[in-house]
């Protein structure tokens, strides 16, 4: 992931990208654990709505694989599908998880 191409691409400077990464990251958080609760409670409404947030920021920032995954669990959760949703859940996470790695510690 080019972090300075991916800033110029939306016409921010990379330490301004970072930021937003950030905060992003801080915010999502929350998304997160209502879609753990969600999948836990076979509530197929509220893991759509916080995949759908997800993708949103992500898609916002240009995080386009988590923009990805987090559509297709979206998609899966309103069909009622908390199975794929859940497996999709472990890749969420782990590209959580690198996003953070990888802006960890910059600027």
């Amino acid at each position: 992931m080019n972090l300075k191409a991916m800033a110029d691409e939306l016409e921010l400077e990379e330490h301004e990208y970072i930021e937003l990464i950030h905060l992003f990251i801080e915010t999502s958080a929350t998304d997160v654990e209502i879609l753990k609760s969600a999948l836990a409670n076979g509530d197929a409404e509220n893991a759509a709505n916080a995949a759908h947030s997800i993708k949103g920021a992500a898609g916002n920032l240009r995080l386009n694989d988590l923009y990805e995954t987090a559509k297709k669990m979206e998609m899966a959760a309103r069909d009622g599908n908390l199975e794929d949703v859940s497996g999709d859940f472990v890749i969420l996470i782990k590209e959580l998880t690198s996003i953070e790695t990888l802006t960890e510690g910059r600027f």
